[in-house]
């Protein structure tokens, strides 16, 4: 019995021999743009100012002027700078009807009023313009899809132009994203200058908080030691003071992470829909919860650093001789206090397994790893053992504390250690999420989730009354 069986091509039937583009311009971006679309099967023609060949110029390529090299080709990239747009006015009618590809940047965000895209449409109201390629680099061309971002922005008022264009994309290897009209031209131009748009905050906050906890110690172990007991311990600036801002660094981001989830589903609760905004502050907090907690991990590492070369540190081993040395002209060896090894050994354990836990969280955020992963098993990762990283993190804190917080002379100037202040936002976070776990708020909360809607009164009192008329 012969089936029917539809062949599914995996890749879009291309010619082996493509037509011709002509590249205005012989820049770093236009010939390695050329010399790729040329390995692709696309001939070249390059538009430029002198129509003298150049050993720059990828062999095989035809250089002409911009008159010239217009007529050989229905798509024209655009590989100038806008200061230069002026020539294109005397191509006004060369360049009727054909395909323009702008592919330019600005030196900052928003430089112009317009886009530059949007500039060249009113230079030239004949052409048909698509904003392209400006996300990609010459570099990356050079070195392959493989060394950089492979998506490419394409925006566009005509259609046509716009799918003509995304084919060129996919030819040479890399992912159209289709971001609309010309409107998205000043998006697309402003994408490439932006620097670490995600990463801004947390950095930010990070620095913030490791300034002010390194000048909180400063002042609590180094200041006070000092001015009360005349011992200069300066020297705890260079390790002792950044191994415990790091940890504390660390876990506050790492519970900073949670902390918008939990207002999140605290406001969903108090809405009774999940169909209305959340705050804009809320918002972003959420969108940069993956740049915290990588911040957060880079912290930790820092913290693993500083905790492994403690043996090596002269002040410590100056402690350890020193120790061991009055033992024996005392004649006495202090006997071993099983608490305190339980203790330092629980710590010790507590602190690799939600460091280990806390690796896993990071490399499931990386894209190669997260997206061969579906939904399920990434939220099991991210959620579930996103908290149970900072429940071990908070009980190694807990733990290397111990009953110090007891001790009236932990506490120099009133001031507490820094341990106990990191432990105020985990604690928070921890104390909150348990709450929310509780069936009678777990339940109507998944149920908001899915869709359910809380009914405001009036409006069941209204719906009730139809229904009594209507019966």
């Amino acid at each position: 019995m012969e089936k029917n069986t539809t062949m599914i091509p995996l890749t879009t039937d291309v010619p082996n021999k493509k037509e011709t583009v002509c590249i205005f311009g012989t820049g770093d971006f236009a010939r390695s743009l050329g010399h790729k679309m040329m390995q692709c099967g696309y001939s070249i023609v390059f538009g430029s100012r002198g129509a003298q060949t150049s050993s720059l110029i990828p062999e095989g390529a035809t250089v002409l002027s911009h008159a010239e090299a217009a007529e050989t080709s229905a798509v024209i990239i655009l590989a100038v700078h806008r200061t230069h747009y002026s020539f294109l006015e005397n191509l006004r009618e060369v360049l009727r009807g054909k395909v323009l590809v702008d592919v330019s940047n600005n030196l900052k965000i928003n430089q112009y009023p317009e886009s530059n895209a949007e500039y060249l449409a009113q230079l030239l109201p004949g052409s048909k313009v698509v904003k392209a390629f400006n996300t990609v680099s010459a570099w990356a061309l050079q070195s392959g899809a493989l060394d950089a971002s492979r998506q490419v922005f394409v925006c566009g008022d005509d259609s046509k132009s716009k799918e003509k264009v995304m084919e060129i994309v996919r030819s040479l290897g890399l992912t159209p994203l289709d971001k609309g009209s010309l409107l998205a031209a000043t998006e697309i131009e402003n994408y490439p200058l932006q620097l670490f748009p995600m990463w801004k905050y947390p950095i930010y906050l990070s620095l913030v908080l490791s300034a002010f906890i390194f000048f909180y110690c400063v002042v609590r172990d180094v200041v006070y030691t000092y001015a009360k007991k005349q011992v200069d311990r300066s020297f705890f600036i260079a390790i002792s003071i950044p191994n415990r801002v790091c940890p504390a660094v660390a876990l506050i981001l790492l519970a900073l992470v949670y902390l918008p989830g939990i207002f999140a589903a605290v406001l969903q609760l108090y809405r009774g829909t999940k169909y209305r905004r959340f705050p804009d502050w809320l918002d972003k907090w959420m969108l940069c919860r993956k740049q915290l907690g990588l911040v957060a991990l880079a912290y930790a590492f820092l913290h693993v650093l500083y905790t492994l070369v403690i043996p090596i540190r002269g002040y410590v081993r100056w402690r350890w001789s020193s120790y061991v040395i009055a033992q024996v002209l005392n004649n006495k060896t202090e006997p071993l206090n099983n608490e305190r090894a339980w203790m330092s050994d629980s710590y010790v354990s507590l602190g690799i397994l939600g460091f280990f836990l806390f690796v896993l969280l990071g490399i499931t955020s990386l894209p190669s790893v997260s997206n061969s992963v579906n939904w399920r098993e990434f939220r099991f990762v991210q959620s579930y053992l996103g908290y149970l990283t900072l429940v071990l993190c908070t009980a190694h804190t807990l733990v290397y504390g111990g009953k110090r917080f007891l001790n009236a002379d932990t506490y120099p100037w009133c001031l507490p250690s820094v341990y106990i202040l990191s432990l105020i936002i985990p604690c928070i976070v921890l104390a909150m999420k348990f709450f929310l776990i509780f069936p009678c708020i777990d339940r109507p909360l998944t149920d908001i989730r899915q869709g359910w809607e809380r009914t405001p009164k009036g409006i069941s009192q209204i719906n009730s009354s139809h229904c009594r008329s209507a019966v």
